[in-house]
């Protein structure tokens, strides 16, 4: 009996002496550890959030140099989540990646979910479901009735550059002419003016563009050429962040906060 107490006293006492040995060795290990997108924005005092401004009704840059839209208001919700202040930072679909590593702490904007992205960045939990559709003039809606007709010798198709609209377009255009327009602001007057066809975009947006257009019609926004999610951009890695972000989400959800938001806008 005597040897085994001592034996037990002996191994509890090399685990006492590891444990000590090991623990500056840990808090070195926390101490290095790189701090969290989350700290830092509680540190600064606001929330860098990149977006194009050129997106309606997600984000809009108004001639007054302010932005508005539907995750323009998500974007001071989440900030004042944080209590800090919401630093919006324009950028471009093409320049968008670039932009928000070098400058923001988030994207948003109606930035959809692409493998392209998810390899330098991370998403939050999706925002919503979204698909790609077309959108024509109205007088046009006998003679485009779905893409197969759409997609004809002769029909003057239009995209933005530099993002998942012209990505869908060389993807599937086979038949019809693609003419690039810089500014997705202005594109949709070009379809009404006659100077284009028809463009394919988020079926969000063709009915956000239908209502501010009432030349236009959509072509079947209910049934999407392609399925597609939104989410917001986020740093890859950044663990503590990412889980904020989703359970900001997850919250405004559930209270109705995000709901209510999302009507003002597309409904």
């Amino acid at each position: 009996m005597t040897r085994f107490i001592r034996a037990a006293l002996l191994a509890g006492l090399t685990a006492l002496s590891l444990s000590l040995s090991l623990s500056p060795a840990l808090a070195d290990d926390a101490a290095a550890a790189p701090a969290s997108r989350l700290d830092q924005v509680i540190k600064a005092g606001k929330l860098r959030i990149c977006m194009t401004g050129d997106y309606k009704p997600f984000t809009y840059y108004r001639p007054d140099q302010s932005f508005e839209g539907m995750d323009v208001e998500l974007g001071q919700a989440l900030a004042k989540s944080l209590g800090v202040e919401a630093q919006f930072i324009k950028t471009t679909w093409s320049n968008l990646m670039n932009d928000f590593i070098a400058q923001c702490d988030i994207a948003m904007g109606g930035v959809s979910i692409t493998l392209d992205r998810a390899r330098k960045a991370a998403f939050s939990e999706p925002t919503m479901v979204d698909g790609k559709a077309p959108i024509i003039r109205c007088a046009d809606k006998d003679k485009f009735r779905n893409f197969d007709m759409i997609d004809q010798p002769g029909t003057r198709a239009i995209v933005n550059p530099g993002g998942t609209n012209e990505r869908f377009a060389r993807a599937r255009y086979k038949r019809a002419t693609l003419t690039l327009h810089p500014d997705n602001v202005t594109i949709f007057q070009q379809i009404v003016d006659g100077k284009a066809d028809v463009m394919v975009t988020d079926a969000s947006e063709t009915l956000w563009q239908s209502k501010l257009h009432p030349e236009l019609c959509p072509v079947t926004p209910d049934q999407p050429l392609q399925f597609a999610e939104k989410a917001y951009l986020l740093p890859r890695g950044d663990v503590a962040f990412k889980a904020y972000v989703d359970t900001w989400l997850h919250l405004a959800k559930a209270t109705g906060e995000y709901q209510q938001i999302f009507d003002k806008w597309l409904k």
